[in-house]
């Protein structure tokens, strides 16, 4: 979607809140984008082996800090993650909101070095972190906080010699995504994650031998209404909107995070922002 369909969509959505209410538009701007919930989900799948049995998955996305999301408030949904203690974080893109206009300092580095797991942290790039002359700016910031960027790339976690893949394409948007080179040499018997940060990439990611896509972007819509949900999503955000689909006759399961910020307008109604927690059950 260009700007300027956004931002006719997202001052629809604005009129309609003001038409529910003034108390309804405080609400959608003050209260409901700090309600941060944990969306639980339970994976299971035959190639799960025993050791990857409980191993728990913190997905978080679509941050966009600096837009009406301060490092205050990130700082609390750092402390979320840690006690969960998880396993593993994975973070779907959109760190802030405008790379070339944020003021960039030491303290974001040090949140995000504090984020604590096992086996690691990894992160996709999302349409966000590419624009605005950020790329490498992103880049180097998750890296000094120790998060590794799966870019067209994959890597094995490896629990007492038992494995499972974890992928990641570059941005749909505005990136050069390549799922062929993502899963090269990449043992297709083995459980995979591909993190994708557009939602609708899973009609492509369906023809790989990928069994889970986790993906942000949408923002869930931001705006749902009563009787007609989402009033507007992203481009590559339209078809798969919030929550867990399955695609090509249960082949590959999508789960679309609503992400923890809000961009372009500064509301939430009906869709508060989460976290996605996953646990992986050996399936006999």
């Amino acid at each position: 979607m260009n700007r300027r369909s956004f931002l006719k969509k997202a001052f629809g959505s604005l009129l309609a809140l003001v038409g529910l209410g003034g108390g309804t538009y405080y609400y959608a701007r003050e209260i409901e984008p700090t309600l941060l919930e944990i969306n639980n989900n339970i994976i299971a799948s035959k190639k799960i082996t025993s050791k990857f049995n409980n191993f728990k998955i913190i997905q978080f996305s679509d941050t966009h800090i600096g837009f009406h999301y301060s490092l205050k408030q990130f700082k609390k949904l750092i402390d979320k993650i840690n006690a969960m203690k998880p396993d593993l974080i994975v973070f779907t893109g959109d760190l802030v909101d405008e790379p070339n206009n944020y003021n960039w300092s030491n303290d974001l580095i040090k949140l995000l070095h504090s984020l604590e797991a096992t086996h690691g942290k990894y992160w996709i790039y999302g349409n966000h972190d590419h624009g605005g002359y950020g790329t490498n700016i992103v880049k180097d910031v998750m890296e000094q906080a120790d998060f590794k960027l799966l870019k067209n790339s994959h890597t094995v976690i490896e629990v007492e010699n038992e494995q499972i893949i974890f992928a990641g394409i570059d941005d749909v948007m505005l990136g050069n995504p390549d799922l062929n080179m993502a899963l090269q040499h990449a043992n297709p018997d083995l459980f995979t994650v591909l993190l994708a940060h557009e939602p609708d990439f899973a009609d492509t990611a369906v023809k790989f031998p990928i069994d889970i896509q986790l993906s942000g972007h949408s923002h869930g819509g931001q705006v749902r209404l009563p009787f007609i949900g989402h009033l507007y999503t992203p481009s590559f955000a339209e078809k798969y909107v919030q929550g867990k689909y399955t695609i090509g006759n249960d082949k590959l399961a999508l789960y679309v995070n609503s992400g923890i910020g809000t961009t372009r307008l500064p509301y939430r109604f009906l869709c508060k922002p989460e976290i996605h927690s996953y646990t992986l059950r050996a399936k006999q």
